[in-house]
This record gives structure tokens, sequence and C-alpha cells, in this order.
């Protein structure tokens, strides 16, 4: 037996082996998703807003979209510190324009992330209501621990319900990077267009404005999609526009095309000619729905609408009719009920049955 497994060992060994050295020769896939790091939360202190000028920001801007406070935060990790402004705005949508308002041609966007660009000062993100500003300061992280701390604040993405709020991203044909802007009040108009009649837009009605810089032909053309409430408001503030502004006439280098949908009204500044403003104005499609509570029926016609109507009208009169029989029936038994069981009470005798004594003394 001795000299049988001896004859046949060299046959183990190569077995055992063989898998063991095809296992090194493979290199396991790592792909690191989210760096590792202990960061923590130290301090937290609240903010004027008129502070944000401290950082870049500017107070007139942040009370257009809102802003009220600012939040600054110290994470600490092992000796490293770095220093976060929290903007609380109203919604979604105001931390989403902050984010396109401050944000520069020069910024890029932070990989792996959504909604979030940086620059060599700054990366600037939006979350949800919060607007955050991660500064970088002198004792900075490395890479890893700086994205680690991005994660740890903000998340890798913002949440869905916040991503189905925010606007639809302009067409990407021709658009010049880090030009879209989502402006929501008359201050930040100004200083994205500061050649252009903006009391026109209308903020005080609500409107809403989505802007971006575009290729076209020799030149770069601003687009704006102004959006508001109803498509009435939109019908006076294009016919302003056209008024005041000269919509889709030949002024050379000034001229100002535009053209409403419903509750949107497009411009194009500096196009150079209506061949080019009309082709920016085709890549936008406005598609709208209606959602209701109750199912509808369209098929139903006018008739059919009319005798549903009376035949409701008919069952809630039938509904207070019998609910007075029922309350008369249930005064009456009450009445009685109360004369055989309580005999000393008024209620159960009618009003002929008392005696009225004046106790008059002569």
């Amino acid at each position: 037996m001795a000299r049988i497994f001896a004859k046949h060992a060299w046959l183990v060994a190569v077995l055992t082996a063989f898998p063991l050295y095809c296992s090194a020769q493979t290199k396991p896939l790592v792909i690191p998703v989210v760096p590792a790091a202990d960061w923590r939360q130290v301090d937290s202190q609240p903010l004027p807003l008129r502070a944000v000028s401290k950082y870049n920001g500017d107070l007139a801007i942040e009370q257009d979209y809102g802003v009220k406070a600012l939040e600054l935060r110290t994470y600490q990790l092992g000796k490293t510190r770095a220093q976060v402004v929290v903007e609380p705005a109203p919604d979604a949508i105001s931390a989403y324009g902050l984010l396109t308002f401050y944000q520069s041609p020069e910024m890029t966007p932070e990989k792996g992330f959504e909604l979030a660009v940086r620059d060599a000062n700054q990366t600037l993100m939006a979350r949800g209501n919060n607007f955050i500003r991660f500064l970088r300061g002198k004792e900075m992280p490395s890479e890893s621990d700086y994205q680690a701390l991005l994660v740890f604040v903000g998340g890798s993405k913002p949440s869905k319900s916040a991503i189905r709020s925010l606007p639809s991203s302009m067409p990407p044909k021709g658009l010049v990077p880090g030009s879209e802007k989502y402006i929501l009040g008359l201050e930040a108009a100004k200083h994205v267009l500061p050649s252009f009649r903006t009391d026109l837009i209308g903020f005080e009605q609500g409107a809403q404005v989505q802007l971006g810089q575009y290729q076209t032909g020799k030149g770069t053309s601003t687009f704006l999609s102004i959006s508001y409430p109803t498509p009435q408001m939109a019908r006076v503030r294009f016919g302003a526009l056209s008024n005041f502004l000269g919509l889709n006439r030949d002024h050379g280098e000034d001229s100002v095309y535009g053209r409403r949908y419903r509750s949107y009204v497009f411009v194009v500044l500096n196009a150079g000619n209506a061949g080019a403003a009309s082709e920016l104005m085709d890549q936008f499609q406005i598609t709208e729905t209606v959602s209701w509570d109750q199912p509808a029926s369209p098929e139903r016609s006018f008739t059919l609408n009319l005798v549903h109507m009376i035949l409701a009208i008919l069952l809630l009169t039938a509904f207070l009719i019998c609910a007075c029989v029922v309350g008369g029936v249930l005064f009456f038994l009450s009445r009685r009920f109360a004369a055989k069981f309580f005999p000393d009470s008024q209620w159960g005798h009618p009003d002929d049955e008392q005696l009225i004594r004046l106790n008059l003394k002569t």
C-alpha cells in the first residue's frame, strides 16, 4: 500500500498545486465604489444669511432662491478638519437653481456624483432641499478621503423624489458646458442677462427660467425657456415681450426671436438670423401630463352627464326625507319612553297636561 502511494504521490501533488497556481495568477477584480474613511461631525453653528459673502455667495441671489440662514458644519478625520456650508432652500428646485447659478464654465463635474461640481476652491452639491458648499482649505485630506467626505455628507446622488421634481435637462446638442442656469428671481436674472429686459419676464407671477448658451453658426446664442403657471399668463407675457423687444423682427445682431407653446415662452438671443433661432427652438419638445384623483369618463355625452346629475339630486332628496322621518319617529318614541319610565319628567307629558302655577300672594 505504501509502495502504491509513493508511486502516485507526484500526481496528487500536481493536482493540488495546479489550482493554487491558477488562483495566484488570476488577479482579483476590485472596483472601489466608496472610499472608506471615518469622518465625523464635530461642530455645527448657525450663521446669518449675510455671512454667505465669506463663502463666495451673493446675498441678493440667496434671497432670490429663498435661503434664509446658513449652517456651518465642521467634520474631522484624524487630525484633518473640513468645513461644509449648508444652505436650506424652500424646495429641491431652489437648491438646484443655486447649484446652476454658482456653477461656472471652469468647474468640472465631480466624478461619481450627480448634481455636484468642483474647482480648486470648493465643491458645490445639491441634495434635496439643501445647497451644499464643501470648502477646500489649507488642510485638505487625500483625494480618496475627500470623496468619502462627499459621500458621508450628501451621498453619491439625490433621492428619487428630488430628481423627479427637478426640471429636465436642456438638449445637449451645441450646449456650452457649465452654461445651464435655472433662475427663479429678478436679481439672478440681472446677473445672468445684464442686457435683457428681465422685468418683462414676470417673476412676480411665478415665472421660472431655464437658460443655456448654445453654439450656433459662428457665434454663441442664449436660449431662454420661460415657464408660467397658466397658458393665459404666458400669452400676456409673450405679448409684452413682442411689443417691447420686437420679437421675430430682423434687427441685425440685436434681433430677438421667440415663440409660445401653451404655458411656455421660448426666447433666443444673439442667434443672428431667424433660421438659426428656429433650428434651436425646434430642439425643445414640451410634453404635458394631467393626473386626477378619480377616473374620468370622457366618453359620456352631455345628456348622460345631465341625467346622472338629476339622479344624484333625487337620491340626495330621498335621503334627506328619510332622515327627517327617522328623526320624527325617534322624537315621538323618546317622549313615550320618558312618559312610561320617567313619569315625573316633563319630557314625557304634553304641554296641555302641565299645571302652571303663578305663586301669586295677595
